[in-house]
């Protein structure tokens, strides 16, 4: 099923980049349906699910989509990575999806897709995951929203083991200041798997993360983000602990 999925990815992604070359000789995006956005970000630590994969430094990262008004939409992301070893130093993730508004109060958000953790250099440690997030807007001020998530594989990591992934994350603007709340819960547990480096045998471990946002408004779609993001998992050896425990990560978005 994993294998199909990911030339379903390839194939989607090639079908609705194709059609943007087409529609581009033609016609605009938006008579097709198609919208085109993009992202580019500086990070001081690539924090995946409370867990660094740069070894505590940097990372550059970015990506694009192309959505359709039927909710459907596909992309690529991409950011450096470092796991200690000589490879990998790049993930390259493509992604497909759907979005929709579901008819019930409160007019909440849901997205289903398929997102594939490629590594280009180091194919063994490439997954694929399945994602279905449900999105609350203005739950308890205005402009703040909810996103409750749910992420599951049958090979994490590429090792063929089962893995749940569980986030909520709430973020909410402080008035007009351009200033911002955000915080999130995850929950980690993947089948004979130690997050530990002790051999304690955690096969599950918490994230975590609470900052403060700012939007620029001399700059249109540009922000910064100052978080502490960590983790409940009892690792010892550095640089590995560092890379676990909590630690401020700041980081700059332009989106477009």
């Amino acid at each position: 099923m994993m294998k199909f999925a990911c030339k379903a990815i390839a194939m989607s992604i090639i079908a609705v980049t194709s059609s943007f070359a087409m529609a581009e000789e033609t016609t605009t995006l938006s008579q097709y349906g198609l919208s085109f956005s993009g992202n580019a970000a500086l990070t001081t630590d690539y924090r995946y699910r409370g867990m660094t994969q740069t070894q505590s430094d940097p990372a550059i990262q970015g990506g694009f989509a192309l959505s359709h008004s039927s909710g459907l939409y596909a992309g690529v992301w991409g950011s450096n990575v470092n796991f200690g070893s000589a490879d990998p130093h790049l993930e390259l993730d493509p992604y497909i999806g759907y979005t929709t508004e579901l008819p019930f109060a409160g007019k909440p958000t849901l997205d289903v897709g398929l997102w594939y953790y490629g590594y280009p250099s180091a194919s063994d440690f490439n997954w694929l995951e399945l994602y279905a997030k449900l999105g609350f807007s203005d739950v308890i001020a205005s402009g703040d929203s909810l996103l409750a998530s749910v992420n599951y594989t049958n090979d994490f990591f590429g090792l063929d083991e089962d893995a749940w992934y569980l986030n909520a994350t709430y973020t909410v603007p402080f008035a007009d200041t351009g200033f911002g709340g955000v915080a999130s819960i995850g929950y980690t547990t993947a089948d004979n798997y130690d997050f530990s480096d002790n051999g304690s045998k955690d096969d599950n471990y918490v994230d975590w993360k609470v900052g403060i946002t700012y939007s620029f408004k001399s700059i249109p779609d540009f922000s910064a983000e100052l978080a502490a993001v960590g983790t409940n998992i009892d690792a010892d050896m550095q640089p590995y602990k560092r890379g676990v425990e909590t630690g401020a990560v700041f980081t700059l978005n332009k989106t477009f």
